[in-house]
């Protein structure tokens, strides 16, 4: 059985660490792959990586509603085009900021039984895979935002604590 798992909130400094490889893939992965994906489902995600739930671990989970793919030691291998969307966060409720990226990235990785997987991606794919990503290196959405903005977002989270809506985009 899943467990949900407590979503790690900005400034909590494990969302700045940049995580490590993942050297075996055994049953304790596969548990904590299902258990990250559990609670993104409850927490009505679409992506999260290990960071978030306080995992200093290269691995993600991702579901855009087409089924969980699992991310282990996730490398962005080709890149190109040039996308611009509104992106939530589990780690930082309440708040919404247009990140530029990509638009379409081919990603290799280990799935769930160590084996390599490529993933070409495009569309909100895409997007999540780079957020995830981003997450496994120490990079949260509110970098992408210029100084100012990124100053009131930070009051923001540390004075208000907001709480998630369900409005707006899914966090990833």
């Amino acid at each position: 059985m899943s467990n949900i798992l407590e979503v790690k909130k900005y400034p909590e400094k494990i969302l700045r660490v940049e995580c490590v490889p993942v050297g075996v893939i055994d049953d304790n992965t596969r548990s904590l792959l299902a258990d990250m994906a559990f609670t993104m489902h409850a927490h009505r995600g679409i992506g999260l990586a290990a960071s978030q739930i306080g995992m200093n671990k290269q691995i993600a989970v991702i579901d855009i509603g087409e089924g969980p793919i699992n991310l282990i030691n996730p490398k962005i291998i080709d890149k190109y085009g040039k996308s611009l969307i509104e992106e939530g966060c589990l780690s930082l409720p309440c708040i919404n900021v247009g990140v530029k990226r990509s638009s379409f990235v081919k990603v290799a990785a280990l799935d769930e039984n160590g084996k390599k997987i490529v993933i070409n991606a495009d569309g909100i794919l895409s997007t999540v895979i780079q957020h995830e990503i981003d997450h496994l290196n120490g990079i949260l959405i509110i970098d992408y935002a210029d100084f100012i903005k990124r100053q009131l977002i930070k009051r923001k989270l540390l004075t208000k604590k907001g709480k998630r809506t369900d409005e707006g985009m899914p966090a990833l």
